[in-house]
């Protein structure tokens, strides 16, 4: 039997983009995950505002919907991005960690659809949102 929590921890640490961007993977299990990104100067788009650039927050939104989607029970565990619709809401208070949370919905026997919120401290007014289309390999 495969851990496919394990499986995912694994897939994230290993992924070089996720390292930059200094994720973390601080919740997974049964088809959800919440990742954080810590504020860095070094994410930052436009040196002015102080603002992380939105493609470091589409990245993290990526990856958070990819680990949810295999942690899900009906999953066989290995996903790739169909398509991913991002909403950008705000841009996020420069200093603050941005928070993910990704939940896989619905799988049917090819794809796996699912849903994202971006967050920083502010929780209840969302940096941005997500839906998503991902593979679900053959069994």
């Amino acid at each position: 039997m495969i851990d496919k929590v394990k499986l995912a921890r694994q897939f994230i640490q290993a992924i070089p983009h996720a390292k930059a961007l200094g994720l973390e993977l601080t919740h997974i299990d049964g088809g959800t995950a919440t990742i954080s990104m810590p504020y860095s100067d070094q994410l930052v788009g436009d040196p002015r505002s102080g603002v992380i650039h939105g493609g470091a927050v589409s990245a993290m939104m990526d990856t958070c919907c990819g680990a949810a989607v295999m942690s899900h029970p009906a999953a066989p565990a290995g996903t790739a991005t169909i398509d991913l619709r991002i909403d950008y809401m705000r841009a996020a208070t420069p200093g603050q960690a941005i928070v993910t949370t990704a939940t896989c919905y619905h799988i049917t026997r090819n794809v796996a659809f699912v849903r994202a919120t971006a967050t920083d401290d502010d929780s209840d007014n969302p940096v941005a949102t997500a839906t998503g289309a991902f593979t679900v390999e053959s069994r």
